[in-house]
């Protein structure tokens, strides 16, 4: 499971999330649609640490609530394992969400900056400023319980992730 797209749906469109987003930053965080502008809104929080705790009280508890639902519904399947991707876990104090245990896909700082330039288009202060909002990518390796290092070849990664993957799921 994915809790960036899980954000992405609590502040859909009629959403309860996307109304207390808009009453809290004002009708301008929307597109001509009605949907949430996530680049104009990221630029507000990202530059002001107030605004973004603001808008993390609004949208985390909504994220962890449905995350929880999706989890429990996947458990109900009795996969052999359940993988839940949440960028800000430790960040939000949800470690303790997974008693079994967190993985950490872990890349140094500098390749961090610049993955978030590529991917989201951003320049470099800005992808500083986004890095900066987070935990330090030492203190969440510290924090870990499985760590896989994903600064080399995508078949490098993936051959980590096997080599996990038999190992968590026995």
């Amino acid at each position: 499971m994915d809790a960036d797209r899980v954000a992405r749906e609590v502040v859909e469109p009629g959403s309860p999330g996307l109304a207390a987003v808009v009453a809290a930053f004002g009708e301008e965080v929307l597109t001509s649609d009605g949907r949430l502008d996530r680049g104009r809104l990221g630029a507000s929080v990202f530059a002001d640490a107030q605004r973004r705790r603001r808008l993390e009280a609004i949208t985390h508890p909504l994220i962890r609530a449905r995350t929880a639902e999706l989890v429990a519904e996947a458990l109900a399947r009795h996969p052999p394992l359940v993988a839940v991707d949440v960028p800000l876990l430790f960040e939000v104090d949800g470690a303790g969400d997974y008693p079994d245990g967190v993985l950490l896909v872990y890349a140094d700082a500098q390749t961090q900056v610049r993955r978030l330039e590529a991917r989201d288009r951003l320049d470099r202060a800005a992808a500083e400023q986004r890095l900066a909002a987070q935990l330090p990518i030492d203190t969440k390796l510290a924090r870990a319980t499985w760590v896989i290092d994903n600064r080399g070849t995508p078949a490098e990664t993936a051959a980590a992730v096997e080599r996990w993957w038999r190992d968590a799921a026995g």
